[in-house]
Formats: C-alpha cells, sequence, structure tokens
C-alpha cells in the first residue's frame, strides 16, 4: 500500500471518528434534560449570600520576585508551599505570614509544588522534566540551597502537576507534557505505574494537571489539552477507567469535589464544569455572562462542603466566586479591597476549608478567611 493510499484511509477514518463524536455529544445532551441549577431553582433554592465581611483578605505573603505559579497547603493549614518565576520554593507560616524556608531550585522554570502529607519534605515540577523532592530539615547554605533529596527523572516532557497520594508520604502522582501521569515511589525514585502514553486510552496531548481523590485515594483525575478529563485507578493503570468530554479547549485545571463522587474542570473554554465519575454524566457549566471572547480558567478549588467553587481567570485579577447549586457567581474576588494586582494564577482550600490561598502573576500570595458568620462554608 502506497504512502498516498494511507494518508487517504487515515483522513477517512479521522473524518468517521469525528462524526461518531458529534453523534455522541448529540445524543448525551439529548440524555441530559436538565442540570443541577435547573433542578436547585425547581426545588426553591436560593444563592449563596456574602456580605461585606464574610470573605476578607486577612493576610499578603510578599517575598516572590518573580510570578506565582502555584501553591500548596499542608494537612493541618498553618503553612503553605509557593512556586515562583524566581526560582524559589518558599514555605510560609500562613498565621503569622513568615517565611520558614526559602528553597533555591536548580531548575528555575518551576510549575508546581507539592507539601507531602506529613509536611516534612516539598516537591516540585517544571521545564526540566523532573520532579525534585527536598527535606525541609535539611540545613541550607548561605545561598538558601537545600540539596535535593530525590530526583524522579523519567517524563519526557516537562512536569506540569504533582501531588501525593493522601496519607502515603512515599507515593505521589505527576503529569507531564508527554501525555502521561506516573505514580512514583519516592523512597526508591522509580516509576511503580504510567498512565498512558503507548495506551489507546490515554491522553493524546499535553497532561495539564491531576487530581487525587480523598475519599478513594486509588483514583485520581487527569485534565489534558486534548479537551478531556480522565479517571483512572492506580491499580489498574492499563487504561483509564472513564474518559469526560464537553470541553472545547485545553483543561487547564482539575479538582475533587469534597465528596469524591464528583469534580470540576477549568478549561481555556472558558468554562468550569462539574462531572459526576459513577455516571460520567456533565452536571453543570459555570460560563461567566458576556459578548467578549472567552478567558481561560487557570485554576479552580471547592469550599470544604462543594457549595461553593472559586476560579481564577486570565484576565487581569479576576475571581469567581461560583455557587454550585444555581450556576450564579455570588462574587468576584477581584473587586474587593486588597485584591491582587495581576492574574491569579493558583487557588488552594486550606484542609478544614476556613480560609482560600491565591497567588498571582503580581508575585504575591493573599490568604482569604471567612469571617462575619460564616467559618466555613
Amino acid at each position: 500500500m502506497s504512502v498516498s493510499e494511507l494518508k487517504e484511509r487515515h483522513a477517512v477514518a479521522t473524518e468517521t471518528v469525528n462524526n461518531l463524536r458529534d453523534r455522541l455529544r448529540q445524543r448525551r445532551i439529548q440524555l441530559l434534560d436538565t442540570d443541577v441549577a435547573k433542578y436547585s431553582v425547581a426545588q426553591g433554592r436560593s444563592p449563596v449570600k456574602f456580605g461585606a465581611t464574610d470573605l476578607v483578605c486577612c493576610r499578603t505573603l510578599q517575598g516572590h520576585t518573580g510570578k506565582v505559579y502555584s501553591l500548596d497547603w499542608t494537612p493541618e493549614r498553618n503553612r503553605i508551599v509557593s512556586a515562583s518565576q524566581d526560582g524559589r520554593l518558599i514555605v510560609w507560616n500562613a498565621l503569622t505570614s513568615q517565611k520558614t524556608h526559602a528553597i533555591k531550585l536548580p531548575c528555575a522554570w518551576v510549575m508546581t509544588c507539592a507539601f507531602s502529607p506529613n509536611g516534612q519534605t516539598v516537591a516540585c515540577g517544571g521545564l526540566d522534566s523532573v520532579c525534585s523532592i527536598f527535606s525541609l530539615s535539611s540545613t541550607a547554605d548561605k545561598d538558601g540551597t537545600v540539596p535535593v533529596s530525590r530526583m524522579l527523572s523519567g517524563h519526557r516532557g516537562y512536569v506540569s502537576c504533582c501531588q501525593y497520594v493522601p496519607n502515603e508520604d512515599a507515593h505521589l502522582i505527576t503529569s507531564s507534557g508527554d501525555q502521561t501521569c506516573v505514580l512514583w515511589d519516592v523512597t526508591t525514585g522509580l516509576k511503580t505505574s504510567v498512565f498512558g502514553g503507548e495506551f489507546q486510552s490515554g491522553h493524546t496531548a499535553d497532561v495539564l494537571s491531576v487530581s487525587i481523590s480523598g475519599s478513594n485515594p486509588n483514583w485520581f483525575i487527569s485534565g489534558s489539552c486534548d479537551t478531556t478529563a480522565r479517571l483512572w485507578d492506580t491499580r489498574a493503570a492499563s487504561r483509564a477507567v472513564r474518559t469526560f468530554h464537553g470541553h472545547e479547549g485545553d483543561v487547564n485545571t482539575v479538582k475533587f469535589f469534597p465528596d469524591g463522587h464528583r469534580f470540576g474542570t477549568g478549561s481555556d473554554d472558558g468554562t468550569c464544569r462539574l462531572y459526576d465519575i459513577r455516571t460520567g454524566h456533565q452536571l453543570q457549566v459555570y460560563q461567566p455572562h458576556g459578548d467578549g471572547e472567552n478567558v481561560p480558567v487557570t485554576s479552580i478549588a471547592f469550599s470544604a462542603s462543594g457549595r461553593l467553587l472559586f476560579a481564577g481567570y486570565a484576565n487581569n485579577n479576576a475571581c469567581y466566586v461560583w455557587d454550585t447549586l444555581l450556576g450564579e457567581v455570588v462574587l468576584d474576588l477581584g473587586e474587593l479591597q486588597d485584591s491582587h494586582k495581576n492574574r491569579i494564577s493558583c487557588l488552594g482550600m486550606s484542609a478544614d476549608g476556613s480560609a482560600l490561598c491565591t497567588g498571582s502573576w503580581d508575585s504575591n500570595l493573599k490568604i482569604w478567611a471567612f469571617g462575619g458568620h460564616r467559618r466555613v462554608i
């Protein structure tokens, strides 16, 4: 068979696949006769109301000299680690705003960071295609250089996201521009499982984000530039458990809902979406009103109950607070006093749900606390 014949057959097969995908999308829309917001309105639910003191900026963490790209809380909620374009990881005391560690990285192009469950180590990764592990008990030299305790090498593309498996300091999951996710044994530095890549059920473009279920640590969600999110089981890496469609742009961020049965996504198409992992159905689309161009979603986080969805956007300093039941924006952090001066690039909710931390291209982090009669939502 000649090359031209192969190209022709490939073009025909691609057209067939696209047609089938469109038919499935239309059929899925026909079957979904309602969404969460319509059902909630029918049940007489009213949106969350915020007073002037219900969500306030109580801390500004200053110390980075470049754009902040990633942040993570410790499980005990009193420390935060942040990664910046300035090539440093900074560990903060969230209660006092003081820096406890400032780690100079071997590669300045860092994209992600994470705390271990016991809070004794931090991980980071970026354009060097390596996930580096640092022990906070190690002694830094006068330049702030802390020796790398472990380097997890094996990805063939940049490391876009890393997250420790809940309650397991010895295992973490990374996502990469090589279209795969990897479960690592931190103790040995070896791969335990690879998700995607040569497997047909894997992503077909860069994987940008992962989120591990708090209720079932064997499950994690990945979001990709192929416009899909996929559910994986670490015990069966050969294929994705389920693939979730709906977005029309890169899926930049994914986050499990607090109950572990649902998850949220944020995309370049300007929408956040809520999915049910049991049925595979899309439950709700959160899209700002307006006639302008869709603004990419950079990061998302849920409140402790899941009633609120915080979403950072790539325009200015917008961070919308969505009522997940009604599908309405109830607050914009960018309009509050002491808000960021530039794009909000990363979000993180404390383990107890009492505070939200935002990181921005203005090089600062801010801690927002529920006040007034709202301690936790």
